[in-house]
């Protein structure tokens, strides 16, 4: 069973979880918004280095450590290095008391339906495994919704929840990231469908089969309260979709009980050539803004 020291953590303190997951795909994007080019690596091992001494560099920071910082999600090439000698996870926890969290999926299948689903994960029962043997404490799997299909949502959901049967299954908590894309012309009904996909799903669940939701910010303020307040759902985590930081907090605000898991908007005004003083008072800026929107959208539902 889950850490009960992390499960609490997660369940009830104020904080944000920190998306640094950035996978093979986004990668190259996520370095060059660092300011690193693409002639600064010749291979994906030299390009994965790059990626993580960025993500040292922010795990290291003063800012970063578990008083604001509820967890972090981690790419498995981070999973698998250390920090200061110690493996990535462990670090997390015993050092900034952060709670670890792994991304799992392989990426996206092409569109079909309005939607990506996952690609398969045939290796997923292996690296559940390895996760547990590291020290991670839940999981995240990224589908994306683009249009309003009824059927092509229903099945996004089905398939992140039949995952997330098997994630439980080993002692981890999962958390269901079914993105809807911020572009999407009918994203307001795209959320409606599924939120109604997703509470067929959760009401299915048994007692103690607990989850996370990791959901792109809601067109209507306080859409995702019945998911906020269903008794198998731990927290509900607002991913930033591309939105801005000043827009991704304005929106989180204004939804009581959810909290940020940004990624993007976390990181999006660290550079490579900032030094010190300056990369750790950009990313401490980040911090307090986004944990600021997370305690008073977390505070309204706590004083509720």
């Amino acid at each position: 069973m889950s850490n009960a020291e992390q499960l609490a953590k997660i369940s009830n303190a104020n904080g944000f979880i920190a998306a640094l997951d950035q996978s093979g795909g986004s990668t190259p994007k996520a370095l060059k918004n660092y300011g690193v080019d693409e002639s600064a690596y010749s291979n994906d091992d030299e390009m994965f280095a790059k990626v993580h001494e960025m993500r040292t560099r922010i795990i290291k920071a003063p800012a970063f450590n578990g008083e604001k910082i509820l967890g972090a999600i981690l790419f498995e090439k981070t999973m698998d290095s250390a920090i200061d000698g110690t493996p990535t996870a462990q670090y997390l926890w015993e050092e900034l008391d952060i709670v670890p969290f792994l991304k799992v999926d392989k990426g996206l299948d092409d569109e079909a339906d309005g939607v990506q689903l996952m690609k398969p994960m045939p290796e997923l029962d292996t690296l559940l495994e390895r996760a547990n043997a590291m020290g991670i404490f839940g999981t995240k799997m990224r589908s994306v919704i683009n249009s309003a299909s009824e059927s092509g949502i229903a099945a996004v959901i089905a398939q992140q929840f039949e995952v997330g049967k098997q994630i439980l299954d080993h002692g981890l908590v999962p958390i269901i990231e079914p993105e809807v894309n911020i572009k999407a012309g009918d994203k307001g009904e795209c959320e409606r469908i599924m939120k109604a996909e997703i509470l067929k799903q959760l009401d299915a669940l048994s007692d103690n089969q607990k989850i996370m939701l990791k959901l792109t910010l809601p067109e209507e303020a306080n859409f995702f309260a019945e998911l906020i307040a269903h008794p198998n759902v731990l927290r509900v985590v607002a991913l930033s979709g591309g939105y801005s930081l000043d827009e991704s907090c304005k929106r989180l605000a204004e939804n009581d009980g959810m909290i940020a898991s940004f990624s993007r908007a976390l990181s999006n005004d660290l550079r490579a050539q900032q030094s010190d003083a300056e990369f750790n008072a950009a990313l401490s800026n980040a911090i307090d803004k986004i944990y600021a929107a997370s305690v008073g959208s977390a505070a309204a539902t706590q004083a509720a």
